[in-house]
C-alpha cells in the first residue's frame, strides 16, 4: 500500500515521512520531487517554459503513478510518499492510477493552524539563502486553503501538526494507519488495458438539447456516461449498463448507434473502437434525481456544443460534433481518429 502524506508546502512532509519509515515495518520512502528534477533536466526548456508547477505537466503526474507502481512490486511493504497535491483533478488522477493497478492509497494531510504553518516557513532552511523557494511556499498558502475548504479534509486523513514535532506526528501517522482509522481511498479501480478495448459511450440530453458529460474521478478530463464493454458484452447493453451505474438513470430501452470511431493506438494507450450511442431526452425530473457514485465521478453538467469544446480533448470533441450531425441526420457515422470517412 501507499501512505500519502499531503499538506501545504513547508508543512514538513518529508521530514515526517523519514520517521514514519522508522516507525511502519518494511516500508520505503518515495519523492516524487526526484521526478521532478530528472524532468527539468530532460525536458525541452520551452516546454518547461509552458507550466508554472511540474505537477500541470501530465507526464509527472504519469511517471509518479509508474514509479511508485514499479517501486512497490520491486521492494513490496508500504510506499511513503510526501508530496502536496491542491488540485483535486491531479490528486484523482494520480490515486486512480494507483487504483488501477491495486494499489490502496491512505491518505493523511498535515494540517498545521495556518500561523504556524507561516512560522515554519519563515524558519526553513533554503539552498543557498534563496529568498524564492521560501516565497513560493507562501504564494501557495492561498491555494492550499482553497483544497482545504473544498475538498482535501474530507478526502484525507488530517492530522493537527501545530504542537507536534515531526517524530510525534509520525507515531500518529504510524498508529492511525495500524488500527485502519486511515481507510484506503474510495476511488474507483479501472483496470490498464493489455490491448485494444471497445468502449461504449451514451449521449444524454436535457430538454434544451445540452449534452450530459460527467467528470471522471480516475483519469483527467471531462467524459459520456460510458465504458468498456466487457467480454462476451453487446456494446449497446454496455453502455445501458454503464449510465445505470454511473448516474442511476434506467434508459427504458436501447439507445440507437450515432458514430464509430477508430482511436488510434498512441502508447502508453492501445486505442481502439470507442462507439456513441443516443440515450435521449431526459426530462427536468429526470436530471434531478442524477446520483453520481462518488468513487467513480466527481461532477456532471449538460453543455451545449461550443461549451463541450472547451471542456473535452480534440479527438473526443470532434467524436460529439458527428454524434450530434447523426443525431440530426438520422444516419450512423464511421470516423478514424475522430474525422468521417466515407
Amino acid at each position: 500500500m501507499i501512505v500519502w502524506i499531503n499538506g501545504a508546502f513547508g508543512a514538513g512532509k518529508s521530514t515526517t515521512a523519514r520517521e514514519l519509515i522508522e516507525l511502519i515495518p518494511n516500508s520505503t520512502l518515495f519523492d516524487p520531487d526526484v521526478i521532478g528534477g530528472e524532468l527539468a533536466q530532460l525536458l525541452p526548456a520551452k516546454q518547461l517554459a509552458e507550466v508554472t508547477d511540474i505537477q500541470d505537466l501530465r507526464i509527472w503526474r504519469r511517471l509518479v503513478v509508474d514509479t511508485a507502481a514499479a517501486l512497490l512490486a520491486e521492494v513490496g511493504g508500504v510506499l511513503v510518499v510526501p508530496a502536496t497535491l491542491l488540485r483535486q483533478e491531479y490528486r484523482d488522477e494520480i490515486f486512480g492510477g494507483l487504483a488501477a493497478r491495486r494499489i490502496p492509497v491512505r491518505h493523511v494531510l498535515l494540517a498545521p493552524a495556518e500561523t504556524i504553518l507561516r512560522e515554519r516557513m519563515a524558519r526553513r532552511e533554503t539552498p543557498d539563502g534563496e529568498i524564492r523557494v521560501r516565497q513560493w511556499s507562501y504564494d501557495r498558502i492561498e491555494a492550499y486553503r482553497t483544497a482545504l475548504a473544498d475538498w482535501l479534509t474530507t478526502d484525507a486523513h488530517p492530522v493537527d501538526t501545530s504542537a507536534l514535532s515531526a517524530y510525534e506526528a509520525a507515531v500518529r501517522i504510524a498508529e492511525a494507519v495500524r488500527t485502519g482509522a486511515v481507510e484506503p481511498c474510495d476511488i474507483v479501480q479501472t483496470p490498464e488495458p493489455t490491448g485494444e478495448t471497445v468502449a461504449a459511450g451514451v449521449l444524454l440530453f436535457d430538454e434544451d438539447d445540452r449534452v450530459l458529460l460527467v467528470d471522471p474521478t480516475y483519469k483527467a478530463g471531462w467524459e459520456f456516461p460510458g465504458g468498456v464493454v466487457e467480454p462476451g458484452e453487446a456494446p449497446a447493453r454496455a453502455g445501458v449498463r454503464e449510465v445505470a451505474e454511473e448516474t442511476g438513470i434506467q434508459l427504458p430501452e436501447l439507445p440507437g448507434l450515432l458514430v464509430i470511431d477508430w482511436e488510434a493506438p498512441a502508447p502508453p494507450a492501445y486505442g481502439g473502437l470507442r462507439l456513441l450511442f443516443d440515450g435521449g431526452r431526459l426530462d427536468g425530473a429526470e436530471a434531478r434525481r442524477m446520483i453520481l457514485p462518488g468513487p467513480e465521478l466527481r461532477g456532471w453538467r449538460f453543455v451545449t456544443e461550443q461549451e463541450a469544446a472547451g471542456l473535452l480533448p480534440p479527438v473526443r470533441y470532434e467524436r460529439l460534433r458527428s454524434a450530434l450531425r447523426a443525431r440530426e441526420r438520422g444516419a450512423a457515422l464511421y470516423l478514424e481518429a475522430g474525422v468521417a470517412v466515407g
